[in-house]
């Protein structure tokens, strides 16, 4: 145990100490730290010899570093090798899988629609059906994360699943695993007017949201007005990717800038000419939910006035984080700097408010009245500059289908669109 200690106070302390102060502690600015890594090790010590139960000391560690960095902002945090696989699979937006999206019902898995082409598309499964079996074990007990990440695994693998369907006898289907994209972009009609929803900023999202608007633009021709771009509820995701979905829509100028503690590490990002509406009216659709790469694209898009936001304001989150790979397959997630919208804002903890604000269904805002915002967490960045409008609640929507029949936001934002093409109709007509 000595031994152990030993190294640990040693390696930290070559690390902490420039060689020419070593010799001398009394010279030395930081021997507070010296002190500080010493009580580390007692107490690691301590707990190795006397805690409860036997603790493995990778355990220790690793909960020591998490605790470093999550007392610094709720955003910094340790990944250990299996999280920080989960972190990769999401960024990329693909995977070896099946192609189904699942939830859990009963203890059950159901089906709730099988991707387009796809291993279980092609297959036949249905939305609705109940996978009871994966390779002859039961689902019953696992988690829905246990169960996905059993369905998950390398391209090329077969997994054997047995589907519980109403009408029919149960049935086994052996599917081979292949490359599956995640859908973080989906895409309808409203009259005239194109509807783009955006859950998240993957590896993906740019490719989708050029189809999306492909598909919209085929699909209406010379009758589309103007597009909705709904980023409710979406968490963020990529960088990268926020600007470019920003960048879609506009022809120039900044479209953000983020700033560390040394200001000659700053970046800023540009647009490059091309817009993929060709200049129709825009309508970005926030609200408590969309944080992040979201706050980036609506504030772009808002400081150039190149779109209407509307809803309620936004969550909040104006800090970027650095992924740092570390030894052992792990990572570290720290926060590294804070991003400013085109016109200098910081929105960290403050969010962007939006140019018109529209609750939505009364039933929607009591149903999520307790979702919380950047500045409600612990240790939360305090904001560094920039002011915004009006405090507002924030409503919930789960993906653009499900929301259709009841969504008061959506409706507005069609009514608005279809009101500056009439507006500029008439203008026309006189002139």
């Amino acid at each position: 145990m000595l031994s152990l200690k030993k190294v640990l106070l040693t390696t930290a302390f070559a690390i902490a100490l420039p060689t020419s102060l070593v010799a001398d502690a009394s010279v030395d600015p930081r021997r507070d730290t010296y002190r500080q890594l010493e009580l580390f090790g007692n107490v690691f010590e301590r707990i190795k010899a006397d805690y409860v139960e036997e603790v493995s000391d990778e355990e220790l560690i690793e909960s020591a570093i998490h605790g470093m960095l999550t007392r610094l902002d709720p955003h910094s945090s340790y990944l250990t090798p299996d999280s920080f696989k989960d972190m990769r699979v999401q960024t990329r937006g693909e995977f070896g899988g099946l192609g189904i999206e699942v939830t859990m019902e009963n203890g059950f898995v159901k089906v709730v629609s099988p991707i387009d082409d796809t291993p279980a598309a092609k297959a036949g499964i249905e939305a609705g059906d109940f996978i009871t079996h994966l390779d002859g074990e039961a689902v019953l007990g696992l988690t829905l994360q246990e169960a996905v990440e059993k369905m998950r695994g390398k391209v090329g693998s077969e997994l054997k699943i047995s589907i519980s369907r109403e009408g029919v006898d149960s049935f086994d289907v052996t599917l081979e695993r292949a490359v599956i994209k995640v859908r973080s972009v989906r895409h309808r009609v409203e009259g005239n007017v194109g509807y783009v929803r955006v859950s998240s900023f993957n590896e993906q999202t740019t490719p989708g949201l050029e189809k999306s608007i492909k598909a919209i633009q085929d699909e209406l021709g010379d009758k589309m007005i103007g597009l909705v771009l709904d980023l409710r509820l979406n968490p963020g995701g990529l960088l990268t990717e926020a600007i470019s979905v920003s960048d879609a829509f506009l022809e120039q100028g900044e479209i953000v800038s983020t700033r560390g503690r040394d200001n000659s590490n700053a970046q800023r990002f540009n647009a490059r000419s091309g817009d993929l509406i060709d200049g129709k009216p825009l309508v970005v659709l926030i609200n408590g939910g969309s944080a992040s790469a979201s706050e980036i694209v609506a504030g772009a898009l808002q400081d150039h006035r190149r779109a209407i936001i509307m809803g309620t304001r936004s969550f909040g989150k104006g800090s970027v984080q650095t992924i740092m790979p570390l030894l052992g397959n792990g990572a570290m997630r720290l926060t590294t700097s804070r991003y400013y919208t085109p016109s200098g804002r910081s929105i960290q903890a403050e969010g962007i408010a939006p140019d018109i604000i529209v609750e939505q269904a009364k039933l929607e805002t009591l149903k999520n009245q307790n979702l919380r915002r950047e500045a409600d967490l612990r240790g939360a960045l305090e904001n560094k500059g920039g002011t915004n409008g009006d405090e507002t609640n924030e409503a919930e929507d789960e993906n653009a289908e499900d929301v259709k029949a009841l969504d008061y936001q959506l409706d507005r934002a069609v009514d608005l669109l279809q009101g500056i093409s009439l507006y500029s109709s008439n203008n026309s007509a006189n002139n």
